[in-house]
Formats: structure tokens, sequence, C-alpha cells
């Protein structure tokens, strides 16, 4: 599974068609281990996946700290995707979002020294209300001339924000949450991608675990905290879907994760989902998924998991 390729936008560069998100190695969903994290990247990079995310807000500086340790002298094989711009405070909360330029260079230049390479391969901002995105994606682009990023991405914008982004930069990718229940990106922001020919690197393939069956992984796992969906009054009702969707995808012989990410894969070739793997197991799990599905087992899976049956916001609203 792992040695299929796919496009990252239409003229972007060539990675795996499954991608290794890393942040959870750091926090948010309860303890990680750090011997298992490394043997898990190194399992992926054997297996070969090639494209990694990362975020220098992760643990702040932790996951792209570890992720250099396991690439260590393999950073060749590896396409990095890094997100900035979120800000942290010493406690770990989440205090906004800087994208001026000058924090853009600031925020790659510690980034490059947490990964220890000369390049991102791919550097991705989110919207920051205060400044043009015009200024952000310039001061971007001028890094990508003097060579220290290879392509400009985006992380959960709109439209608007999409085409004026694209005006002044190439925008290779965007990363999006979309998976069986996280459909909206399907009505406006995935067709203006797919006349862009922007790709798409979707987290939250499996609802964060909502989908497995999942109900968090106690201290430090934030799921029941911040997302509705994982709320008491919300995840029985959730629960459901999650045994119909182990139902439909044993009659295949897959897994219920196996046939979320198989979902994901089956829409299309410009789509990459990344697996939130924090195991061996669970990363040789996710990378046996078939690449495309038959009609008749799409639609079974949709009919067991229909977009608008779950109960409760993806984030909390603030």
């Amino acid at each position: 599974m792992a040695f299929t390729k796919r496009s990252l936008g239409r003229n972007g560069p060539i990675v795996s068609a499954i991608g290794l998100g890393c942040m959870s190695m750091s926090e948010f969903y309860g303890h990680s281990d750090r011997g298992t994290s490394l043997r898990t990247i190194a399992a992926a990079l054997e297996a070969g996946v090639t494209l990694f995310d990362t975020g220098d807000f992760y643990g702040v500086g932790h996951n792209e700290l570890l992720l250099a340790e396991a690439l260590q002298g393999k950073r060749d094989k590896a396409f990095i995707q890094v997100k900035y711009g979120a800000l942290r405070s010493p406690d770990g909360s989440f205090i906004g979002i800087d994208a001026r330029p000058a924090a853009a260079k600031n925020a790659l230049s510690y980034s490059l020294q947490r990964l220890g390479t000369d390049h991102v391969d791919l550097y991705m901002t989110g919207r920051d209300p205060n400044v043009p995105i015009e200024d952000t994606i310039g001061a971007m682009g001028e890094l990508v001339r003097q060579g220290y990023i290879r392509y400009l991405g985006l992380t959960n914008v709109d439209t608007e924000t999409i085409k004026r982004a694209h005006a002044v930069h190439p925008i290779t990718a965007l990363q999006l949450e979309y998976g069986l229940i996280s459909r909206d990106i399907e009505h406006s922001v995935l067709p203006l991608c797919r006349e862009l020919g922007i790709g798409v690197t979707a987290y939250g393939v499996l609802s964060r675990g909502l989908l497995t069956g999942s109900k968090g992984n106690g201290s430090g796992d934030v799921r029941s905290t911040y997302y509705p969906r994982f709320h008491k009054e919300n995840l029985s009702r959730n629960e459901v879907l999650a045994v119909a969707l182990a139902r439909v995808a044993s009659s295949e012989g897959i897994t219920a994760a196996q046939a979320a990410i198989s979902w994901v894969l089956s829409q299309g070739e410009d789509i990459i989902p990344l697996v939130g793997a924090r195991t061996e197991e669970r990363l040789r799990e996710a990378l046996t998924s078939p690449v495309q599905l038959s009609a008749d087992a799409l639609s079974a899976i949709e009919a067991a998991v229909p977009q608008d049956a779950v109960h409760g916001e993806r984030f909390m609203v603030r």
C-alpha cells in the first residue's frame, strides 16, 4: 500500500498515498512513548511512507525534535510538511495566530534548527485575521526563492483566502479535516482546489478515533474536553456509527479504520489521508487499507455512517 504514490497537487511533488501525522506523538491524545514513536516513524519509512506531517506548535517544538531524531541520516527519504502560526502560552493553551511576514521567517528559522535540515518541503499557514494573506504568502514566497522552502500550503481556510493566496504564489496543497462525517469541504473548497490544481492532505480521517470506537486515553487527552462529539451526551450516540462502520468493514474483510481510510483514498487521486498512527501495529493497519473500494462498498459505508448522523460539532464554539 505505502508504495502507491500520488501527486501532491497538479504540479506538485510525488509522495506516498498515505502520510503519517505525527502530532499525537507529542500531545493532545494522551501519553505517548518516545521509543514507540521513533520505531513507528522508522517503520513508516521502511514501508515507503514519504510524507510526514508536523507543526512547530505540536508539543511546543517537541514534535519537530522527535521527527528530526527519527529521520537522522534519512532526511532525503522524507517529505516534511510543517504548519506554523499558532501561538502557545507556557501552560500549553492556544493564544492566537501570528502570520505576519516577520513571524513566518522567524518561525521557519526555529523549525529548520529543530528539524536539523536546511529546508522544509511544504510550509503551511492558517489565516491570521490581522494580516492580509497576500503579505503572509509574499513572505513565504520569498523564502521559497531563497531555497528554505520547496512548496507552500494553507490550512483550514475559506475559498476567498485560497484564491487570494494562490494569486500571489502557487499553493501546492491545503491541509483540511476530511472524512466520512466531516465532509463540508466538498461544497466549495474541494471543487476550488481541483479547479486550481491544489492537492489536499486530509487529517481527521478517523474523526479523531470516533469512527473506531475510541473514548479517549485519560490524562492528557483533550478530546473529551475540546471536541463535542466526544462529550458524554454525544458519545454514546456516536458509538452507534462506529459499530455500524465496523459491521460493514467486516463484510469487506477489513477493519473499521481501514474502511474509513479507504473511503478517503477513494474520493480522488488529489487527496492524501494523514494517519495519526502512534504504534507500529496501527501503522500496519493503516498502510494495508485498500486504495480503491468498489462502488457497492463505498455506498454501504456511506449508508452506515451518513455524514449528517454525527452528534455534536467538530470543535468547541468559543
